[in-house]
């Protein structure tokens, strides 16, 4: 009996010793070593159970070949127990080897029994043990290694094998802990390769005298398992997990770890995926005359090269290029990621009117990309002038004109000048402020002239001679059609005959002679016609003769003048008449003056005195 509780006393041992660290607990994601320090070992599969030996026939065989290379035997816990038990009974002497090889006692159906050799095997080297990770991993028969040598216990496991080691697996362990007392311990995953191991899953089966607290990190739990998934691990790097519990009851705990990982051969594939922007920039509004400047700008906006990229804008009814053409094709070329390309061109338009654009870029790929729609207000300035004035005037007399100018189109009217043509036989030229010589002409420069909006001036002058007057005016402005205005005047002279009657003599004695004489002056700006002339003598007058202008003739008292046919302006025309005094006393000549210019006579009288000398003695 004594011997079964020695041999059950060694089994409990090696469980135990299958999760022993001699390390104090480290923090998460701490970098830690495995040790493999010399000291009792004990074969254990990768989930950390005691591996099934092989039967005694085929132990000298077996034993030449590496352990990896049998399939292990997952015993549980309760068959490794009985098992170890009737191996113990069966025990003849403490010097028995556990080899089942030398067993001779048949028994139908035993259970195979767990390999529990105390011969010092040399423990497997963990390449983590070697601080700079060296790449040299060490070849052993075992699959894990325990160290037992502290008060805490370290478990190393190599996957797949110790001489090629993909995946460390270390976990640093209390050699023991208090019942009902929380307590810590860590699972360390090493990638021993140089390149990065993905789709890495660690399960962790608990004891079911374990209560489970928590992890850091959370692990997904299933029944007694946890389960912890690392996406990636990068070459020679680590990854830690915490676990805290609570023991629940006196009996040992065990805790077993898998590990399974995918290892990639990764290309790396860029992907790109181009994409166009075109801007269409066009000024809001533009006038007729001119050209209107269009940009277009394009962008490869995604990444890759977009290769072969067209610029293609169908112009709208109206607009056109400068060589007459409605379409408007680019070649921008090849496009790197993010670069652009910038064309600018000018367009004209063949009336007014608003205009919207839109053009297109596409590239040998398909790509294509609309530019938002630009629109264009083209407008155009007209010009009206209008000159006023007096379509009849006297000679000598000044003109006045007003010229008014009206922008009736939709667009301004830069530069708005207006010129006066001055006609031939004028003088005394004056004009409103700003008004300025330039040769014949009257120039006034008026500058923007808005739509619907007019601007007026002001010309006189005095014509020097009878006839028609040709006023003419034009006007400008930028992008405007010039126009121009004419009235015609039409200069009249004016008559003005004035009449004159002197006498040479006064006062005339009795019995002698005195002369009247008429003059006729014309004073106006015209000439004055059929002139006639009359004169009636005072009673105390006696007709002696006549001569002037035009003869005259007596009938009675009064003389008739012949008509004078033309006065030309400022001419004059004299008559003379001889009388003499027949009694004394104060006389009158009244002289009358007809023409065809003056609708009333024009009258004058002459007062003369006529007197008698006195004789001697009187």
């Amino acid at each position: 009996m004594k011997k079964v509780w020695v041999v059950l006393f060694l089994v409990s041992g090696l469980q135990l010793a299958g999760c022993r660290s001699q390390e104090p607990l480290r923090g998460f994601d701490e970098q830690q070593p495995a040790v493999a320090a010399p000291s009792r070992k004990v074969a254990y599969d990768s989930n950390l159970r005691p591996v099934r030996s092989s039967p005694s026939r085929s132990r000298s065989r077996a034993s030449r070949e590496p352990l990896l290379d049998r399939e292990p035997v997952l015993v549980p816990r309760e068959e490794q127990v009985a098992t170890a038990r009737i191996e113990s009974a069966e025990e003849a002497t403490p010097a028995r080897t556990t080899s089942r090889s030398r067993t001779t006692k048949p028994t139908p159906r035993q259970p195979e029994l767990v390999t529990a050799s105390v011969d010092q095997l040399e423990p497997v080297v963990s390449p983590s043990a070697v601080s700079s990770y060296d790449k040299t991993v060490r070849v052993d028969r075992g699959l894990v290694a325990v160290d037992e040598s502290g008060n805490s216990g370290n478990i190393s496991i190599t996957y797949p094998r110790p001489d090629y080691g993909i995946i460390q697996v270390d976990k640093t362990m209390p050699q023991e802990v208090r019942l009902n007392t929380p307590f810590t311990y860590i699972i360390r995953v090493t990638n021993l390769t140089e390149t990065m191991l993905t789709q890495i899953t660690i399960t962790e089966v608990l004891s079911k005298d374990f209560e489970f607290k928590g992890s850091d990190p959370t692990a997904k739990t299933e029944d007694d398992h946890l389960i912890w998934e690392i996406d990636s691990l990068g070459p020679r790097a680590s990854k830690s997990i915490k676990i805290s519990g609570i023991a629940t009851s006196a009996r040992p705990l065990d805790f077993c770890t898998s590990v399974t990982h995918t290892a990639s051969d990764c290309a790396l594939v860029k992907v790109v995926e181009p994409a166009l922007e075109l801007v269409l920039n066009v000024p809001p509004e533009a006038l007729l005359c001119e050209p209107i400047p269009v940009e277009f700008v394009v962008t490869n906006t995604g990444t890759g090269v977009a290769a072969n990229v067209q610029i293609v804008d169908t112009l709208p009814a109206g607009l056109q290029t400068t060589d007459g053409k409605g379409k408007v094709a680019l070649e921008a070329g090849t496009l790197a990621a993010g670069e652009s390309r910038r064309f600018s061109i000018k367009l004209r338009a063949t009336r007014v009117g608003t205009y919207v654009n839109k053009a297109v870029a596409s590239s040998a790929a398909g790509l294509t990309a609309e530019s938002e729609p630009a629109m264009t207000n083209v407008r155009q300035p007209v010009l009206v002038l209008t000159k006023t004035g007096a379509k009849r005037q006297y000679l000598g007399r000044s003109v006045t004109y007003d010229l008014t100018i009206t922008n009736k189109g939709d667009g301004p009217a830069q530069n708005t000048v207006i010129e006066d043509i001055i006609p031939p036989g004028v003088t005394n030229i004056e004009a409103t402020a700003g008004a300025q010589f330039a040769g014949s002409k009257l120039v006034w420069e008026l500058g923007t002239l808005e739509p619907n909006t007019s601007k007026s001036v002001k010309v006189s002058y005095t014509p020097t001679r009878e006839g028609e007057l040709m006023a003419t005016a034009t006007a400008s402005a930028y992008c405007a059609e010039p126009v121009s205005d004419s009235i015609r005047t039409a200069i009249t002279g004016i008559a003005a005959t004035r009449l004159e009657v002197l006498d040479e003599e006064d006062p005339v004695e009795v019995g002698m002679k005195t002369t009247y004489v008429i003059e006729v002056v014309n004073q106006g700006s015209a000439a004055d016609t059929n002139i006639r002339i009359s004169a009636v003598l005072d009673d105390k007058l006696q007709y002696v003769s006549s001569a002037g202008a035009t003869a005259g003739s007596v009938v009675g008292k009064t003389i008739n003048f012949a008509p004078l046919r033309i006065l030309e302006p400022k001419g004059k025309a004299t008559w003379k008449i001889v009388v003499k005094g027949a009694i004394a006393g104060d006389v009158r000549l009244k002289v009358s003056m007809h023409t065809d210019q003056l609708a009333l006579p024009v009258e004058e009288t002459e007062a003369t005195h006529v007197y008698q000398q006195f004789g001697n003695g009187n």
